[in-house]
């Protein structure tokens, strides 16, 4: 039974979070209710596990028993926590995959600034940064919703997140009319599957 348990299992993300420079959460995502239920402990985690990586030179982490890839980018910070178990790697691969999502979505973005769309000022990758962030946040909760959904990686590849985000490096940067356009046609999708159940509900009824 011990053994079993220390097997890498399905639900491979514990928990995902950004941080400013200066610890500050921007976004976190923790997939197991298990740990750190509640705020004061999951910002505690963070604290410390900020605290003991934003002056390091390393990838991976090993704290509170729980295996910690990061990486930064000007002023902000990202981490993908995994049980002590699990493969190091895998959790490179999805924060490697957010990475480089944001990167194409927030560089796109600062070239937009100023009507300089398709071009990108900055140099691409060096517009990563916490203003951008926060400037596209609807943006960036799709983006890791398509990466991970309850702590199972659903894709790695970030072609294929931006492909599913309908964002394309090409066009215009994830707005908030295109993120809500996305959503309401997921909605529309739904109601249509329901509607044509109830359709044959009441012929059924009807017969």
């Amino acid at each position: 039974m011990d053994s079993m348990s220390m097997e890498p299992s399905l639900y491979t993300v514990k928990a995902l979070f950004i941080l400013d420079n200066d610890g500050n959460r921007l976004l976190s995502k923790y997939y197991d209710p298990e740990l750190y239920p509640s705020m004061k402990e999951q910002n505690n985690f963070e604290k410390n596990v900020f605290n003991k990586t934003h002056k390091a030179d390393n990838e991976i982490a090993f704290l509170e028993g729980m295996t910690v890839v990061y990486k930064s980018s000007i002023d902000l910070f990202f981490y993908v926590v995994g049980s002590p178990q699990e493969n190091e790697l895998m959790l490179m691969s999805v924060l490697n995959c957010l990475f480089d999502s944001l990167t194409q979505i927030l560089s796109s973005c600062a070239g937009c600034h100023g009507n300089r769309c398709g071009s990108n000022a900055g140099g691409w990758g060096k517009n990563v940064e916490r203003r951008y962030l926060l400037e596209n946040m609807e943006g960036v909760f799709l983006v890791v919703d398509e990466i991970i959904d309850g702590g199972v990686i659903l894709e790695s590849d970030p072609q294929q997140v931006l492909q599913k985000v309908n964002y394309k490096s090409d066009e215009s940067p994830l707005s908030e009319q295109s993120v809500a356009q996305h959503i309401t046609e997921k909605l529309a999708l739904t109601t249509n599957v329901i509607q044509s159940a109830k359709d044959q509900i009441k012929w059924s009824i009807l017969k």
